[in-house]
């Protein structure tokens, strides 16, 4: 497909200048002109330097919604800005700030009740517009008279509104993003109270303001959504009467259609579709009292039983799927000359039993044996004490003596045994009496101590004991 040839873009182009401030310009010249290139255009009395926003077609529909006429009151663009002409342009903004704070002094000494909010040049230098707020009128006939002896440069004062100055400003709003008066509005519409009563938000002035003291003019823009879902919605300006009691309009739910009732001296509130809303309402209109603000579900009645087995259900068919089939494990061939291993025993049959002591020594008893006997409580420090109170080996028993004793457990034995006699009290500051009978040798041999040495050197557990006695 050919392109038209005839076709010629639309000659007329929008300016974006400081502040946000816009205005169209004639691009006579037919200069190849992109968004964002600085542009010199015509101004009264001068020139003065601006970016391109828009162009094409685009400017048509946008002076047709600003209602702007295409005449020869549109002034022209001069051509692109080269770089002297922004090196001038830079070195005159930055007069901008030193010139703000000294109007602000000249204001304060006339004591004139406004707020100066922002200064700008011309790019020539040949002209000074100081943007102003105020809440009455003023007059400033002698400060226009200070400012220009004090400047040497043509002064305009430009009254603008809280918004305006707001989105001279700029800044950063509650939802996280630039304000929108700072970058793309530029109309500012009349906001009210009633579009937040539209769509059910708190009127709270702390969150309904911006930055400007005003309400902000985003509550302006789902206006419109939310009139046309609020037609279907009931007014309910009165309890709706229902045999429980009246019922009181707590909140609504706009785009989930529902409408929240609430009883007297009842903190829980009930949801109700806007379909028996309406309904509740005509029976209302009649004089008569719904029972419930909730219709009662009704049961469905139950199928019969003999379609019930005839239609049968899926779940049926999904049970046979549900248990499948085990593996079963395929059984070695016995190889020639190896023996077959045994299958492993169920764990009940491979437990062995707990053996009991009587079996056992019934069992031994029968085949002519020593019985066995439980093992006792192992003490770890009984084997250390008889190996420290052990006599020496010289002074030991023979080991057919030792075993021709009765067993120590042998408690028969032990109560056949006759008692022995108690010990004659020794009387008072009588001392004991020494037993001269035996070797003096045996005696510091029984004293000695059997306890082995530890931690102790080799050569340390040679030394003699010293004999305290």
């Amino acid at each position: 497909m050919d392109l038209p040839v005839s076709f010629e873009e639309f000659d007329i182009v929008e300016i974006r200048f400081k502040g946000g401030r816009k205005d169209f310009f004639r691009n006579v010249s037919r200069i190849d002109l992109t968004t964002g290139d600085p542009v010199v255009v015509d101004v009264p009395n001068g020139h003065h330097i601006g970016y391109v926003s828009l162009k094409g077609e685009l400017v048509r529909l946008q002076m047709m919604k600003k209602k702007v006429d295409n005449n020869e009151e549109i002034r022209t663009i001069y051509r692109i800005a080269n770089e002297k002409d922004m090196e001038k342009f830079q070195e005159v903004r930055d007069l901008e700030g030193s010139t703000m704070y000294r109007a602000r002094e000249i204001i304060q000494q006339l004591g004139l009740r406004m707020k100066l909010s922002d200064v700008e040049y011309q790019a020539d230098k040949t002209k000074a517009t100081f943007y102003y707020s105020a809440d009455d009128r003023v007059d400033f006939r002698d400060l226009i008279r200070k400012l220009a002896e004090e400047f040497k440069i043509r002064i305009e004062m430009r009254q603008i509104s809280l918004r305006h100055e707001a989105g001279r400003l700029g800044g950063i709003g509650s939802c996280g993003r630039e304000l929108c008066c700072s970058t793309w509005l530029t109309d500012f519409k009349s906001v009210s109270t009633t579009a937040a009563r539209y769509q059910n938000l708190s009127l709270n002035p702390s969150k309904l303001s911006g930055q400007c003291g005003r309400l902000k003019c985003c509550l302006n823009y789902e206006l419109e959504t939310y009139m046309d879902a609020l037609k279907d919605i009931p007014t309910v300006n009165r309890p709706l009467h229902t045999q429980q009691g009246d019922a009181i309009l707590q909140k609504t739910d706009i785009f989930k259609r529902m409408m929240w009732f609430g009883y007297k001296g009842d903190n829980n509130w009930y949801a109700v579709p806007v379909e028996r809303v309406q309904e509740i309402l005509e029976q209302n209109a009649k004089g008569v009292a719904v029972d419930s603000l909730l219709l009662v579900p009704q049961e469905e009645p139950k199928q019969n039983e003999f379609v019930a087995q005839v239609e049968g259900s899926l779940e049926r068919l999904d049970d046979k799927f549900k248990n499948k089939k085990k593996k079963k494990k395929k059984k070695k061939k016995p190889v020639a000359g190896v023996q077959p291993e045994r299958a492993e025993a169920p764990k009940q049959a491979q437990a062995r039993p707990e053996r009991r002591p009587e079996a056992t020594e019934e069992k031994s008893g029968e085949q002519g044996t020593k019985p066995r006997r439980q093992k006792p409580f192992k003490n770890k420090n009984k084997g250390r004490e008889e190996r420290e109170n052990r006599p020496p080996r010289e002074q030991r028993e023979p080991r057919e003596v030792r075993e021709s004793r009765p067993p120590r457990d042998n408690r028969e034995q032990r109560e056949e045994r006759a008692p022995r006699p108690p010990k004659a009290a020794r009387p008072e500051g009588q001392a004991p009496a020494q037993d001269n009978t035996g070797n003096p040798e045996q005696k510091q041999q029984k004293k000695r101590s059997r306890k082995p040495f530890r931690g102790k050197k080799p050569d340390q557990g040679n030394k003699p004991p010293q004999n305290n006695a």
